[in-house]
């Protein structure tokens, strides 16, 4: 069985909640949520990395136990994710996430290609989403500031160009997993995505949805072991 352990960190002079499992000597792992949710939503997916690697996830602001300054964004995302790895002293790790939390690691990605060894975003691009009335993200939501929701959702709307322009700069093999026909992100701007990354993939898990990991775990956890560790150095 995996033990996790949770944690509180100061980011930029903010708390912040992470979770933890895995050996600290083993390869490191960032998990990122979506949306509503907080690090807890990973845990399945966690406890099935922590057999090779050191399995971090940060909860973002805006929800669960980290800070509700008031203030969001993706930018204000990606700041946090490399004040979280500068003070873990993380220079390269791998890292996976979904929905915002994936918008977040590809803006860091595009910053600092660098520092990311490997990468998967979880049926996410940066395009804009018609969010369905009564969204399907709600089944085990963590608390949430609305106001978090309310400026993200704004910015899904109103993606910045350059995040999709800058995708060539993404050095890093990265694997966009897609939930099909049933989710409401635009599959088409997945497979462009994976397209326009030098070293990017698409795989389709139909019928899985928005919440792919949670609606279908074994077969994520299957595509990340082949991408992860067949083609992987771990």
């Amino acid at each position: 069985m995996t033990v996790f352990s949770d944690h509180s960190i100061e980011l930029s002079h903010l708390p912040f909640h992470y979770r933890e499992a895995g050996s600290p000597d083993a390869p490191p792992v960032v998990l990122l949520h979506g949306l509503m949710y907080d690090a807890r939503d990973w845990d399945e997916i966690a406890s099935f990395l922590a057999e090779r690697y050191h399995v971090l996830a940060l909860t973002q602001r805006g929800h669960g136990e980290s800070t509700w300054p008031g203030e969001y964004s993706f930018e204000l995302g990606c700041g946090d994710l490399e004040a979280f790895t500068d003070a873990l002293s993380l220079d390269r790790f791998t890292l996976i996430g979904h929905s915002m939390g994936a918008r977040v690691g590809c803006v860091f990605a595009e910053k600092w290609p660098e520092r990311i060894e490997r990468m998967v975003w979880e049926d996410t691009a940066p395009i804009d989403v018609d969010f369905p009335e009564g969204s399907e993200e709600v089944p085990g939501a963590a608390r949430f500031d609305f106001s978090a929701a309310t400026s993200l959702v704004h910015q899904i709307h109103n993606p910045d160009p350059s995040w999709w322009n800058n995708l060539p700069k993404i050095t890093a093999p990265t694997l966009v997993i897609g939930g099909g026909s049933t989710s409401y992100t635009p599959q088409e701007g997945l497979a462009e995505a994976a397209r326009l990354l030098p070293d990017g993939r698409l795989e389709t898990i139909e019928g899985a949805g928005h919440l792919v990991h949670r609606t279908r775990p074994q077969e994520y956890k299957e595509i990340l072991r082949k991408f992860l560790i067949d083609n992987g150095n771990s």
